[in-house]
């Protein structure tokens, strides 16, 4: 069984460990629980990962956010992953900070990283973590909250967070969406 595990950001030290970019930290903190590294490959920083009988590739674009979708059917097709083992891990300004969220399917919701991959993969019907940021911010700010750093204060709650979206991406792929999904939807994770 193969999967692919798809963290959404952008490239770039100014982006680094910004709200955008929690899916890159997201499949960071995967492949170094699983003691993988990544590797410069096409369109993509790639990690493999094999961990119970299962293989995992996981790619962080290199592409900046609104071409998402060329890395990842360039990696699906490459290593022949077919769309339900797909797993992408976006922040979410519509969930609040101490939630995820799993879906099989759903719309782009304004998200231009999802936007791309709709457009690429001309459907909506693929596994997304969604990872809920907040939205502690004055109107016509949205961009600059989005590529801002985590407060001192969100930190603890990030980094619990980060911890159990790797635990989802690990029950999703062993057990099933439906699994992870029971395990992180209805969760109000706190300290």
């Amino acid at each position: 069984m193969k999967f692919l595990i798809v963290g959404l950001g952008n490239v770039g030290d100014e982006y680094a460990h910004t709200r955008h970019n929690i899916g890159f930290d997201v499949v960071n903190a995967f492949v170094q629980k699983h003691e993988a590294s990544f590797r410069v490959d096409r369109l993509a920083y790639v990690a493999d990962v094999k961990w119970k009988g299962k293989n995992f590739v996981c790619i962080c674009p290199t592409t900046y956010m609104n071409l998402s979708g060329k890395a990842v059917r360039y990696w699906m097709d490459k290593e022949k992953i077919s769309i339900g083992n797909v797993l992408v891990i976006v922040d979410d300004l519509a969930l609040p900070l101490n939630k995820l969220r799993l879906r099989p399917s759903g719309s782009d919701a304004g998200h231009n990283g999802l936007k791309s991959l709709q457009e690429t993969l001309g459907t909506m019907e693929y596994p997304k973590l969604r990872f809920g940021i907040g939205n502690d911010y004055p109107k016509g700010h949205q961009a600059d909250f989005v590529l801002s750093k985590w407060k001192s204060t969100e930190e603890p709650m990030v980094k619990l967070k980060i911890d159990k979206s790797v635990e989802a991406i690990e029950t999703f792929a062993v057990q099933g969406i439906a699994t992870a999904m029971n395990q992180v939807n209805n969760q109000d994770f706190s300290l």
